[in-house]
């Protein structure tokens, strides 16, 4: 399998975005590519996230940042340039997450710093999570991206990130800065760069070799990179749809939390919001296209989860949907 590598040399949530995306559309197809990219003063939402729940939009814009959405699930994080951000794009069927978290978790150790997975998206220093993860898969391609806490502003994750009491409950601490560390904390000495390099030889040790470097200005120069530069400014992508609801309803499960808003009209649903920082963003959009046009009935609801593919979600809703107040 060819390799590549590139570099962000922008700080613009957007526009880095719209390369990963990039990225996977031209590149991973036939490459396994490392992208390296960091954002300044941002917080990044999931796909399927509810950005005035998840972010305070107003004192983030009214401090410069910016508010970004990205393709994969999962839920909202704070970036600054404390913060190096990593995307693996490979084909689909040279996917393996277990290779990819070994590039990060080897290059740490390098570093003297000892490191383990833990759970479905966590990496964690000392028992803290120092690198959260998440995923995206196209047709022929697929992403696993995430971030590494160098030395982020920690100040600012409650500044800007609304995290909800269940949330916090359910992973059994009291706030965000409490389960999370900055890798500079274990070792002083380190810097972004340095962070690099040991990701850049990582990937090297894992794949073998790195056969193409990509330009990032030549990319970003492209009109398909501008096309998607569009979308992820775009205020209707980051912020969506915010209507009235005739029906809400919210619940936290072991996959994540979930809102759902039903607006229906003589007993039909005519329209349906779902938010949801689950991992699988597939069935979440699956399940908020399933749900507009049937009959706003208990027997309907469920029977269109049951119709849904089947995986831990699915079996959660069912349950809960046949004990919420119509």
């Amino acid at each position: 399998m060819k390799t590549a590598y590139i570099e962000s040399n922008s700080f613009d949530p957007w526009l880095n975005l719209s390369i990963e995306e990039y990225l996977l559309d031209n590149y991973a197809r036939d490459n396994a590519v490392l992208y390296l990219w960091q954002n300044a003063h941002t917080v990044v939402i999931g796909r399927n996230q509810n950005a005035w729940r998840e972010c305070r939009i107003e004192n983030l814009e009214r401090d410069g940042g910016k508010l970004a959405r990205r393709l994969s699930g999962g839920g909202a994080v704070y970036h600054d340039l404390g913060n190096l951000n990593f995307t693996f794009l490979l084909p689909r069927l040279e996917y393996n997450l277990h290779r990819q978290l070994a590039v990060i978790v080897d290059a740490v150790k390098g570093l003297g710093i000892e490191a383990n997975f833990s759970g479905r998206n966590d990496i964690l220093a000392e028992g803290k999570k120092f690198s959260g993860n998440a995923f995206y898969h196209g047709r022929q391609a697929s992403y696993h991206h995430g971030t590494v806490l160098i030395d982020v502003d920690m100040s600012r994750l409650s500044m800007y990130l609304n995290v909800s009491k269940a949330k916090m409950e359910s992973k059994g601490v009291r706030s965000v800065a409490s389960r999370v560390v900055n890798l500079k904390d274990l070792k002083p000495d380190l810097t972004i760069e340095i962070m690099k390099r040991a990701m850049y030889d990582g990937f090297i040790e894992e794949y073998g070799h790195i056969d193409r470097i990509l330009d990032y200005d030549e990319i970003a120069s492209r009109e398909e990179v501008k096309t998607l530069y569009s979308k992820y400014s775009s205020r209707e992508w980051l912020l969506g749809k915010s209507p009235e609801f005739d029906f809400e309803i919210e619940n936290r499960f072991v996959w994540g939390g979930i809102e759902i808003g039903l607006n229906v009209i003589k007993g039909m649903i005519r329209e349906a919001v779902v938010y949801s920082d689950s991992m699988d963003v597939d069935f979440i959009e699956l399940l908020r296209s399933s749900l507009k046009g049937i009959e706003f009935s208990r027997e309907s609801l469920t029977g269109t989860l049951a119709s849904l593919p089947e995986n831990k979600e699915r079996a959660d809703l069912i349950e809960w949907f046949d004990q919420v107040e119509l």
